[in-house]
């Protein structure tokens, strides 16, 4: 059996920048262990498998596809990088003719146009609620240090904690944590938490015009960083909007690699993602 593969950098412009994703055009579903071991022996935080809905379909002229993304450890619910990945795929590999493609998904259909040198994504949109420090003053602890600490928040839908610091800690604190992801994980085994947000406010004085920073860890599902994460925008785009008053954003996660992200809320629950990507790998698996 041979298996085409791509990776493809995406929320960046720049190769070996943004998250890596790989991605697999199938025109036949494989079983849910084989994605499993694929995800596993490309080791990256997400892999993601295309299939088509109607067998007539090919992957140029097709507009609408089955998606489903694994980490190496286990299947999961949303990821922003890898359908990012995924239109890319089809729309610059596969040359499909639509303006836009949607994705059948465990969070329902996703929706990406071709916008300009990128691609928006149609993402739900993940409100999260206040929290008392004190419930989760380990996972806190082992992630931030003594750092202050302004605001914790919990997402129900997607089970990310939201950590924002205090705005004397400025986008270069965020980027030089230390988060051990072995503590991180023995910090928190309620099950409440499976992924970790740490966050600042953007700089007044930023000339890149950030509204704000952050970093996602994810080592309870096999994921210790994440270098951009587009399904954790889905709770950051809400905190924010909230926060700053403002429904359209620039968000920048400030792991060692680096990706940024163009954000709209919009009225009806939803959350436009914007971003570029790139190809740096094109090969084949052969089993």
């Amino acid at each position: 059996m041979e298996i085409p593969l791509f990776t493809i950098d995406a929320f960046t412009n720049l190769p070996f920048k943004g998250n890596p994703a790989a991605v697999c055009p199938l025109m036949h579903e494989l079983s849910d262990d084989l994605y499993q071991k694929i995800a596993a022996e490309m080791n990256l935080s997400d892999t993601a498998f295309i299939t088509r809905i109607n067998p007539s379909d090919d992957f140029t002229t097709g507009s609408r596809f089955c998606l489903r993304w694994f980490t190496p450890t286990t299947e999961v619910n949303l990821c922003g990088h890898a359908t990012l990945a995924s239109a890319a795929v089809l729309f610059q590999q596969k040359k499909n003719v639509n303006p836009t493609v949607v994705f059948e998904t465990r969070s329902g259909d996703l929706a990406v146009t071709r916008q300009g040198e990128g691609y928006v994504m149609d993402f739900p949109l993940n409100p999260s609620t206040q929290q008392d420090p004190n419930e989760f003053r380990d996972i806190i602890k082992a992630a931030v240090g003594n750092h202050p600490v302004q605001d914790v928040y919990l997402s129900s839908n997607t089970q990310d904690l939201l950590i924002r610091l205090a705005d004397s800690c400025d986008s270069s604190v965020l980027a030089s944590l230390k988060v051990d992801p072995v503590s991180l994980e023995r910090s928190e085994r309620s099950g409440r938490v499976t992924g970790l947000i740490i966050t600042t406010k953007g700089s007044p004085d930023c000339q890149q015009g950030h509204d704000f920073y952050s970093r996602y860890f994810a080592p309870w599902k096999g994921v210790p960083e994440d270098p951009t994460t587009g399904s954790a925008h889905t709770v950051l785009g809400s905190y924010w909007s909230m926060k700053l008053g403002k429904k359209k954003m620039l968000a920048y996660q400030c792991s060692s690699r680096g990706g940024e992200l163009k954000l709209e809320v919009r009225d009806d629950g939803r959350i436009n993602i914007a971003g570029q990507t790139v190809t740096v790998l094109q090969g084949t698996i052969t089993l």
